[in-house]
């Protein structure tokens, strides 16, 4: 069995939003030479998310949306945890979002369904942060 590992670092100019990074897991496993197997990814820091739905932009708004409603970001003081930093409600969105995903390697593709892509999901930004690429297979 072969082994990849590999770290995508992200730093996202507004507090929220969503990269699309289907195609940069695809050069990953392109890069493992793993035709068979399975890729995980998960964000390496607790207010960033990666999650796998549809890139149509008015979904996309909808998340903002729903996750806002959800978990508001202000007023700062309606959270315990904020108490030095003023993102509670990033950890809250990223617990509802997910941590990671695993796709299965097929003939060297990500086997993902028709409208199916993988995303980053920022909750906190502006500063850089890290996803882990785990690509294990033959």
């Amino acid at each position: 069995m072969k082994s990849y590992r590999k770290e995508l670092w992200f730093e996202l100019p507004t507090r929220r939003g969503f990269v699309n990074i289907t195609d940069t897991l695809q050069r990953c496993v392109e890069e493992s030479g793993i035709k068979e197997g399975l890729l995980l990814c998960n964000a390496m820091h607790i207010t960033a998310s990666v999650f796998i739905n549809d890139d149509e932009p008015g979904l996309l708004e909808d998340f903002e949306i729903w996750l806002e409603k959800l978990a508001p970001e202000k007023p700062y003081n309606q959270y315990y945890h904020n108490v030095g930093e003023n993102n509670a409600d990033a950890h809250l969105k990223r617990t509802i979002m997910g941590r990671e995903v695993v796709i299965a390697i097929t003939n060297g593709k990500l086997d993902l369904g028709p409208w199916e892509q993988v995303f980053y999901g920022e909750f906190d930004g502006r500063r850089r942060k890290r996803v882990l690429v785990k690509i294990i297979g033959e």
